[in-house]
C-alpha cells in the first residue's frame, strides 16, 4: 500500500471520528428525522458514507463484497432513502463500517485483489483509474455528506 493512500485512510478516519463525536449527543429519534424538503436523514448519511466505500472500491474494483455487506449495501447504496426508521442497532453497525472496511480494504490492497481496477468517471467528473484513486475520492465524496450533516443537524 502507498504512502499517499495509507494518508488518505488517517485522514478518513479521523474525519470521521470527529463527525462520530459530533453526534453523541443526538437522539436516535433526531438522526432519523427528514426535514422538509429533504429525502433523508443524518442516519442515511452516515450509512452511505459506508456503503459508498464498497462501491467505490470494491464493486467499481472488480471484487465482490466482503462477507456479510450485501445488504447494508444495498441499504445505502447511492439511489436510495431512508425506507424506515434505523435503530441504535443500525447505528452501531454504521459505526463499525466506518472503520472495519478500511481494515479489510487494506489487507484486500496487500494481496492484490484490486489489481484489475476498472477505470470510470464520477459524476463530478473525477476520473478514478485504480484503487489509489478510488480511496482518494473518498475523502471527497465524505466532505459533501458531511456537509449535509451539518445541515440537517440544524433541522433536528
Amino acid at each position: 500500500m502507498t504512502n499517499i493512500m495509507t494518508q488518505e485512510i488517517l485522514i478518513i478516519r479521523k474525519t470521521r471520528e470527529w463527525l462520530l463525536a459530533s453526534l453523541e449527543n443526538f437522539t436516535i429519534e433526531q438522526l432519523n428525522t427528514i426535514p422538509p424538503g429533504y429525502n433523508n436523514n443524518i442516519m442515511w448519511n452516515l450509512g452511505h458514507m459506508a456503503a459508498t466505500q464498497l462501491g467505490v472500491c470494491y464493486l467499481r474494483g472488480g471484487v465482490d463484497l466482503p462477507a456479510g455487506t450485501n445488504e447494508f449495501f444495498e441499504t445505502y447504496r447511492s439511489g436510495t432513502k431512508p425506507e424506515r426508521l434505523y435503530t441504535t442497532e443500525d447505528l452501531e453497525q454504521i459505526k463499525t463500517y466506518f472503520f472495519s472496511y478500511f481494515d479489510q480494504l487494506q489487507a484486500d490492497v496487500q494481496t492484490s485483489r484490486f489489481d484489475n481496477y476498472t477505470p470510470w468517471t464520477t459524476r463530478y467528473d473525477i476520473a478514478v483509474k485504480n484503487i489509489n484513486d478510488a480511496v482518494g475520492f473518498l475523502p471527497f465524496h465524505d466532505g459533501l455528506h458531511i456537509g449535509v450533516i451539518f445541515g440537517l443537524r440544524k433541522l433536528v
